[in-house]
C-alpha cells in the first residue's frame, strides 16, 4: 500500500539542468543521468560559460563543482544565486568537510554531493528537487488565485493576518502532513480544513469530518475505527470506520481536545502503524488517509496537565495553522458581511443593503463569537427587516448597546477635552439627553414603539428596557 506521505508529484514541465564541471567524464555522466530521468540537461566546463548561459536562459537545477576554496566557493554561490534566485543549486566537491557543507547550504545550495558519488545518489537528489519544484509551483498558483479573489472559497479576508494564513495554507495543501488547526469557536476551522483538502493533490478523494466533542466516547470509537458484526447490541452487520472509508482522502478530527485518553492512545497507534482494528474484531485493516485536526483549546497546556497525550500532540502538530479571531482583523468584517448578505439576498425577492451606520458599527464591534456570530446576526437581520435597508436597529441588541456605549464614550471624551463647565451653565447629562430623545420620539409617533425603535436606530428590546428604566410602562402584548 502506498502511503500518502510518500506522495511526490511529477513535474508539470520538463526541468532544465545545467552541469558545471571541468572533468568531462563527470560532466557527461551527470547529463546522462539527468536526461535518462526526463530532465533537459546541458553541460559546460567553466564558470564563465555558466555565467553567460545563466544570464540569458532559465535553469531550474544547477550542478556545480566546488574546488575546496571556502571563500571563493561561497562567493561564487552567492553570485550565482543573484543571477537566478529560484534555481536549485547542488554543490559537488571532492574536498568535503562538515563546515564547508554547512556554509554551502547556508549560502544557498539546495544539496551537497561528495565526489565520487553513485548514480542513485544523484538520481535521488534530482527526484527530490523535482518534487519540491512541483509543490512550489502549485503553491504559487494557489497564492495567485487567492490574491485575485478576496479569499479562498468561504474563507474571506484580505487582512495581513489572513494573508499570512493563506501563505501557509497554500504550502500545506500540497503536502500530506498532518495539520493542527487552532482557533476560537466560530473562526472557521472546518472551512480551513476543507480548503486544505480541496486544494491538495487528492481533492477528488473523500473528506470526512467527525466532531470528537459531540459524540460519546463509544460512538467516536465506532465512527473512527468501525465495528464488527455482533460487537455490541444492535450491531447486526459490520461497518467500516471513517479511517477506512476515507481511503486516499482526509479525515478531519474536530475538537480533538475532547477525545478521551484511551481513544487518544488508539488513534496514535493507528497513525503510527497505518492500520486499525475495528471494535469487536480480531483482524486489522490498513489505512491510507491524511489527518487534519482542530481545537479551540490549549493542547500544549493540556499535555502539561496530563489530559492530552504528548506523543499524539507531536504526531498531529507537524504543521500548525492558527486562525485569527475576528477582533484581530476588523478590516475583513465588511468583506465578510457583504458575502453573507449576498448569500441571504439569493433567497429574497427584494435584495437588502447595509446602512452606513450599521456597517460602521459591525466593523468596530469585537464579535466574541467570531465569524459564526457575524453570519447569524446578518441572517437574523435579513429575516426580521421590513425594508430593503438594514439599519442598526435590525441587528442584535448587543450591537445596539455597543453603539450607545460607543456614543456615550465619545461624548465623554469630547467633554473631557473641553474646559470644565458647571451645571449652572446649562449642560445636560448624556443619560438625560438620551431619555428626552426617546420619550419625545415616542410622543411624536403616538406611542408606536416599533416605529420609535426604528427611527432611533435601536432594537425594540433596547427600547423596552429603557422605557422600563424610565417607568413609562411595559410593552403591550401585540408589540
Amino acid at each position: 500500500m502506498n502511503s500518502l506521505c510518500a506522495y511526490v508529484p511529477e513535474p508539470a514541465v520538463r526541468l532544465h539542468v545545467l552541469v558545471v564541471d571541468q572533468d568531462e567524464t563527470v560532466r557527461s555522466a551527470c547529463c546522462e543521468i539527468a536526461s535518462s530521468r526526463g530532465f533537459a540537461a546541458h553541460g559546460v566546463a567553466t564558470i564563465e560559460a555558466a555565467r553567460n548561459l545563466l544570464r540569458g536562459n532559465s535553469v531550474d537545477i544547477l550542478l556545480i563543482d566546488l574546488k575546496g576554496n571556502p571563500a571563493g566557493d561561497l562567493e561564487l554561490l552567492e553570485e550565482i544565486r543573484l543571477l537566478q534566485p529560484e534555481m536549485a543549486i547542488v554543490a559537488m566537491t571532492a574536498f568535503a568537510t562538515v563546515t564547508s557543507a554547512v556554509e554551502a547550504m547556508r549560502t544557498g545550495a539546495t544539496d551537497y554531493l561528495t565526489k565520487p558519488f553513485n548514480v542513485d545518489e544523484l538520481a535521488a537528489i534530482l527526484r527530490r528537487i523535482a518534487g519540491q519544484h512541483s509543490i512550489d509551483a502549485a503553491s504559487r498558483r494557489l497564492r495567485e488565485r487567492l490574491r485575485g479573489q478576496r479569499g479562498l472559497g468561504n474563507i474571506i479576508g484580505s487582512s495581513p493576518e489572513m494573508e499570512r494564513l493563506y501563505r501557509i495554507l497554500s504550502k500545506v495543501a500540497q503536502t500530506a502532513h498532518p495539520v493542527l488547526i487552532i482557533g476560537e469557536s466560530g473562526t472557521g476551522k472546518e472551512l480551513v480544513a476543507r480548503a486544505i483538502h480541496a486544494n491538495g493533490p487528492h481533492a477528488a478523494k473523500p473528506f470526512l469530518p467527525v466532531d470528537c466533542g459531540s459524540l460519546v466516547p463509544t460512538l467516536v470509537e465506532s465512527e473512527l475505527f468501525g465495528y464488527a458484526k455482533g460487537a455490541f447490541t444492535g450491531a447486526n452487520r459490520s461497518k467500516d470506520g471513517l479511517l477506512v472509508a476515507a481511503e486516499g482522502g482526509t479525515v478531519f478530527l474536530d475538537e480533538i481536545g475532547e477525545l478521551p485518553l484511551d481513544l487518544q492512545a488508539k488513534l496514535l497507534r493507528a497513525l503510527q502503524e497505518k492500520e486499525i482494528r475495528p471494535v469487536g474484531a480480531t483482524h486489522r485493516i490498513p489505512i491510507n488517509v491524511r489527518i487534519l485536526a482542530a481545537t479551540n483549546r490549549d493542547l500544549a497546556g493540556m499535555v502539561e496537565q496530563g489530559r492530552f497525550r504528548k506523543d499524539l500532540y507531536y504526531r498531529l502538530n507537524v504543521v500548525s495553522l492558527r486562525i485569527p479571531p475576528l477582533r484581530d482583523r476588523h478590516e475583513d468584517v465588511p468583506l465578510l458581511a457583504q458575502h453573507f448578505l449576498e448569500r441571504c439576498n439569493q433567497r429574497r425577492e427584494v435584495p437588502c443593503v447595509f446602512s452606513d451606520d450599521a456597517l460602521r458599527i459591525m466593523t468596530e464591534y469585537a464579535w466574541p463569537g467570531n465569524v459564526r456570530e457575524l453570519e447569524n446576526s446578518i441572517e437574523r437581520a435579513c429575516a426580521l427587516t421590513t425594508g430593503p435597508v438594514l439599519h442598526i436597529g435590525n441587528l442584535p441588541t448587543c450591537l445596539q448597546d455597543f453603539r450607545l456605549h460607543a456614543h456615550r464614550e465619545t461624548s465623554l471624551r469630547g467633554d473631557s477635552e473641553r474646559p470644565a463647565v458647571s451645571p449652572s451653565h446649562g449642560v445636560t447629562p448624556l443619560a438625560e439627553v438620551e431619555r428626552t430623545a426617546i420619550l419625545q420620539a415616542l410622543h411624536e409617533l403616538h406611542g408606536d414603539k416599533l416605529a420609535t425603535a426604528k427611527l432611533l436606530g435601536i432594537g425594540k428590546t433596547t427600547l423596552y428596557r429603557k422605557l422600563k428604566e424610565y417607568g413609562v410602562g411595559e410593552p403591550a402584548a401585540g408589540d
